[in-house]
């Protein structure tokens, strides 16, 4: 299917999911990614969810980050389609952008360079590793100006497609993704 498809269709799927079935997916999805083998890391990169969106609900995994003491970074959509990411501390102050997503008002900003695990938020994905975002590009870029090393791994509650047909060389793919059930390896 092509990306446009597949974002007609994860949407409509995602809104008939019910809030708890998207906060049981979660916490599979969180207890699912302590099988992975990414801990040994210190940068965390996870995106902040919209719960109106019925996104995952990322809060879990980052206390799961909180307890096992990782420096957990969090981005704020900036101009020309790019993100600036900052640590989260207990001062960070969240608020919420006109897409109703969590945002750090300021802090220590981090360089993508530094970030050595990264939670990429998607609606799907295919057995090759390819995701299909919002359509904004704003992963897409950021994940370009990251270290070819870091690990990227997608957070999906519905499993993977075959395959997305229309793959462009702007497209970074993923080295894991995790969702309530399966965890890919790619």
């Amino acid at each position: 299917m092509l990306k446009k498809e597949l974002r007609t269709k994860y949407l409509n799927l995602r809104n008939e999911t019910s809030k708890e079935d998207v906060y049981n997916g979660s916490i599979n999805i969180a207890n699912n990614l302590l099988t992975l083998p990414i801990w040994k890391h210190t940068y965390y990169h996870i995106f902040l969810h919209s719960t109106s969106k019925k996104e995952i609900n990322t809060n879990l995994i980052i206390t799961l980050l909180q307890g096992k003491d990782k420096e957990i970074v969090v981005p704020r959509m900036a101009k020309g389609n790019t993100l600036q990411h900052f640590l989260l501390t207990d001062n960070t102050l969240l608020k919420p952008n006109s897409w109703d997503i969590p945002e750090p008002v300021d802090g220590i900003e981090v360089i993508p360079a530094k970030l050595e695990v990264i939670f990429v938020p998607l609606l799907a994905f295919d057995h090759k590793g390819h995701r299909v975002g919002y359509g904004k590009g704003y992963y897409d870029l950021f994940l370009s100006q990251c270290n070819p090393d870091a690990v990227k791994i997608g957070l999906s509650l519905f499993e993977a497609e075959e395959n997305i047909a229309d793959i462009g060389p702007q497209d970074i793919s993923l080295d894991y993704c995790v969702s309530p059930t399966t965890t890919y390896t790619f």
